[in-house]
Parts: C-alpha cells; sequence; structure tokens
C-alpha cells in the first residue's frame, strides 16, 4: 500500500509540474507572439530603453529622415526583460537598441548611423533625402 501511495504522489507531482511548465511555456510564445507581430506589422520598429543614450541616437536618424518608428520602450513593460530574451534569440544580442526596418534586423545604434550616412537606410525605406547632419 505504500508503494502504492508513494507511486501516486509521484504521478501527482509528475502532473503538476507538467502542468507548471505548460503555464510558464504558455507565456512566453504569447510574448514571441508579440515581438514576431510587432516586427513584422510596422516600417521601423526600435526596442529601446527610455534612458538609453544610445536609442535616443537611433531614434534622432528616424526624426532626421522625417520616419515615423515604432518604438517599444522595454523599461516601461513588465515583459521587457522577456522581449530582451526574444531578441536575443533573433539576434545575438540583448542589447538595446535593436533595429528592424520592413521586418529585417538592421542593427543597433552604430549600424542604423552608418546606414543612415551610406544611405543605405533612404533606400531600404524607400525615400530620397537631400543631405543630412552628422549625428
Amino acid at each position: 500500500m505504500a508503494a502504492s501511495a508513494r507511486f501516486t504522489a509521484a504521478m501527482v507531482v509528475l502532473a503538476l509540474g507538467t502542468s507548471l511548465f505548460h503555464c510558464t511555456e504558455a507565456s512566453a510564445p504569447s510574448v514571441g507572439e508579440f515581438v514576431h507581430t510587432t516586427i513584422n506589422s510596422h516600417t521601423v520598429v526600435i526596442f529601446s530603453k527610455s534612458y538609453c543614450p544610445y536609442c535616443r541616437r537611433a531614434k534622432s536618424v528616424f526624426k532626421e529622415l522625417n520616419q515615423d518608428a515604432h518604438v517599444v520602450e522595454l523599461d516601461e513593460r513588465d515583459d521587457g526583460s522577456k522581449i530582451q530574451d526574444i531578441l536575443n534569440n533573433i539576434v545575438g544580442r540583448r542589447t538595446v537598441p535593436q533595429v528592424f526596418i520592413n521586418g529585417k534586423h538592421l542593427g543597433g545604434s552604430d549600424d542604423t548611423v552608418e546606414a543612415y550616412e551610406s544611405g543605405r537606410l533612404a533606400k531600404l525605406l524607400g525615400i530620397e533625402t537631400k543631405g543630412h547632419d552628422d549625428l
């Protein structure tokens, strides 16, 4: 009888553990879905932190080009750290900013400024520029 009780208890623990595992896993896809949907439903997406000078620099590039960027301020979201984990899986970095153009990863602040200065960013956005100031 004792062996049977231990077996039953072990099965309950296993079932509870499995159900808890599925609950935590259920939240991860929703964050992943948010990231995927956000990247693919906006021309320009910047995953940012509101206090970050590199993020401000990247955002200023799009202001200079008169382009609206969809900005996700990770420090202002409860799931910001989870979003950074997802971004790390996608682009191999947890750093911010992470900039996406037309669903494709452009990079961080330096990559964005470099693409701007070379004219590549304007081409990616399908816009013409008349020169620009150094950022």
